[in-house]
C-alpha cells in the first residue's frame, strides 16, 4: 500500500516504491528533524494537560467556593481518567490508524479544556478534567507511532527526542500555568490549553502521513493480548519494574522537595518553588543523547548509567536539608542528575521493548507506563506518609532503597539476558490465536528466537 501522502510528512522519498508508512517489517525513510520536534511538542503539551492545575489548587478553591481537599480532587480526578486510559486506549494504536486516532484525541482534549475553562461549579470541572486525564494519554500513543515512523538507525534518537518532549512538558506546565493565572485568571490556563490541543491536532493532520495499525484483531482479544505479552516476555516484565523505579524516585524528589523548600531554612513561595522544575528541564534536554547511544548498540549501557546515577544523586540531594547556598547546589545538582538518569532509563526501556514488539508497540507503552505509574503512585503515598515523621533525610533514604531495588532487577538481567531480538508477527497468536488465521508456529504460541548465550548477545535490550 503505497501512501502517496507520504511526501508531507518531512520524510525522504526512496526510488523504489514506497512502504506502508510506520510498518515493522520494512525499514522507514528518515524522519526529517521539523516531523520528529512537531511529535514531542504534541507529547509534551498533552501531557502537561494534567499538571497544569497543580499551582492553582488554592485559587480554584477560592474562586468556587469549595475547601482545598475537595479541590484537590481535581488531581485526583485527573491521574485516575489518565491511568484508565494507559490500560484501556492506548493499546488501540495498535489496530488503528493512528494519525487519525492522535488527532481526534487532541481535538477531544481541547473540548474538554474549554469544559473546564467554563465550569460553573466544582462538579463540571471535575468531570471536564476527568475528561482531560483520559485524552491527555494520547502522548503514550505518540511515542510508539514516532518509533514505528523512525528508521531502525534513527528510532533511538527520534524516541528519545518524543519522549523528552514528555519530560519538558511536565515540568513546564507550572511554570506557564502560574504566569497565565498572575496575567489573568485560572479560567485562561485551560482556554490556552484548548487552544494549543487545537492547533496541534490541525497541524498533525496536515503534515504528518498516515500510519496505519500493526494489528487486525476486536478489541477484548486487543487486551488480553497486553497480558499475555507481561506474562511471556522476561524483557518486559524487567523493564516495567525499572520503570517503576525510575518514576517513583522521581515523585518522592519533586513531592518532599516541595514540602523541604516551604519550609525552613528555605520558607519559598509557590513561585519560586516552581522555578525549580527548569533544574529539570535541564536533565531531560541532555537525556536525549541516550537515544542515541541506544542507535549504536549501546542501550544496556545507557540503563547501568542512568541506575548509577540514579542512585548516587540522592546523597546529593540530602545535602540540600543543610540550607544555605552548599545546599541550594545541591538540590540543584541532585534534580539535574535525577532528572537526567529517570529519563535517561526511560529512553532505554522504551528502545528495547519496542525493538522486541514491533507489532505491539502500543500495548508494550501499556504495559510499561501502567507499571510507571503505579511505582509513582506507591512512591508519592510513601513520601507524604513519611516526610512528617522522618523529614527530608528520610525520604532520601527512601529514595536510595527504591533505587535500589532498580539495581538489583538489573543485576539480574545481566545474569541471565533476556532475548532481545525482535518477536515475529503475529503478537495476538500469544494471547488468543485467532481461527481465521494459519498459526506461524506452534497452535497458542508466538514463534520467539532462542534465549541468547551470552550477554553481549542481548546488548540491543
Amino acid at each position: 500500500m503505497n501512501d502517496p501522502e507520504v511526501a508531507t510528512s518531512g520524510m525522504k522519498r526512496r526510488s523504489a516504491p514506497a512502504a506502508p508508512v510506520g510498518d515493522p517489517d520494512v525499514e522507514q525513510p528518515s524522519l526529517s528533524g521539523a516531523i520528529v520536534l512537531l511529535l514531542a511538542v504534541v507529547c509534551g503539551a498533552a501531557v502537561a494537560n494534567i499538571y497544569y492545575a497543580q499551582p492553582l489548587l488554592p485559587v480554584i478553591s477560592q474562586a468556587l467556593g469549595v475547601s482545598p481537599g475537595v479541590a484537590g480532587l481535581v488531581i485526583t480526578v485527573s491521574q485516575v481518567g489518565y491511568a484508565l486510559a494507559l490500560a484501556l486506549l492506548v493499546p488501540l494504536g495498535d489496530v488503528l490508524e493512528r494519525r487519525r486516532l492522535v488527532s481526534v484525541l487532541l481535538g477531544a482534549s481541547a473540548i474538554a479544556l474549554l469544559g473546564a475553562a467554563a465550569s460553573p461549579g466544582v462538579g463540571a470541572l471535575l468531570a471536564a478534567i476527568a475528561l482531560v486525564g483520559v485524552t491527555s494519554a494520547v502522548a503514550q500513543i505518540v511515542v510508539p507511532m514516532a518509533a514505528s515512523l523512525a528508521p531502525n538507525h534513527q528510532r533511538g534518537a527520534v524516541v528519545g527526542t518524543v519522549t523528552s518532549g514528555l519530560l519538558i512538558g511536565i515540568m513546564v506546565a507550572r511554570t506557564i500555568a502560574g504566569l497565565l493565572a498572575e496575567i489573568g485568571d485560572w479560567h485562561w490556563v485551560f482556554v490556552f490549553a484548548a487552544f494549543l490541543m487545537a492547533v496541534l491536532a490541525v497541524v498533525l493532520r496536515l503534515v504528518l502521513s498516515r500510519v496505519p495499525p500493526t494489528e487486525h484483531t476486536t478489541y477484548p482479544r486487543l487486551l488480553r493480548s497486553v497480558a499475555a505479552l507481561v506474562r511471556t516476555e522476561s524483557l518486559l516484565r524487567r523493564r516495567m519494574v525499572l520503570a517503576a523505579v525510575g518514576m517513583g524516585c522521581f515523585t518522592v524528589l519533586w513531592t518532599a522537595s516541595s514540602f523541604l523548600l516551604a519550609e525552613e531554612p528555605y520558607s519559598y513561595g509557590p513561585a519560586a518553588i516552581g522555578l525549580f522544575g527548569l533544574a529539570g528541564v535541564v536533565g531531560g534536554v541532555a537525556a536525549m543523547r541516550a537515544g542515541r547511544l541506544t542507535d549504536r548498540g549501546r542501550g544496556r549501557q545507557v540503563t547501568t548509567g542512568g541506575l548509577i546515577l540514579l542512585t548516587a544523586s540522592w546523597p546529593v540531594l540530602a545535602i540540600a536539608g543543610v540550607g544555605g547556598p552548599a545546599g541550594l547546589v545541591a538540590l540543584v545538582v541532585g534534580i539535574v542528575a535525577l532528572n537526567l538518569a529517570q529519563q535517561s532509563l526511560l529512553i532505554s526501556h522504551q528502545s528495547a521493548i519496542y525493538r522486541r514488539a514491533p507489532h505491539a508497540r502500543s500495548r508494550v507503552t501499556t504495559a510499561l507506563m501502567v507499571s510507571a505509574f503505579a511505582g509513582s503512585t506507591v512512591a508519592s503515598a510513601l513520601t507524604a506518609a513519611l516526610y512528617p515523621r522522618v523529614g527530608w533525610p528520610g525520604v532520601c533514604v527512601l529514595g536510595v532503597a527504591i533505587a535500589l531495588v532498580g539495581v538489583g532487577t538489573w543485576a539480574l538481567e545481566w545474569w541471565h539476558p533476556s532475548p532481545a531480538e525482535p518477536l515475529a508477527p503475529p503478537m495476538m497468536s500469544a494471547a488468543d490465536p485467532d481461527p481465521h488465521t494459519p498459526p506461524t508456529a506452534e497452535a497458542g504460541t508466538t514463534a520467539r528466537p532462542a534465549e541468547p548465550s551470552r550477554p553481549q548477545e542481548a546488548n540491543h535490550a
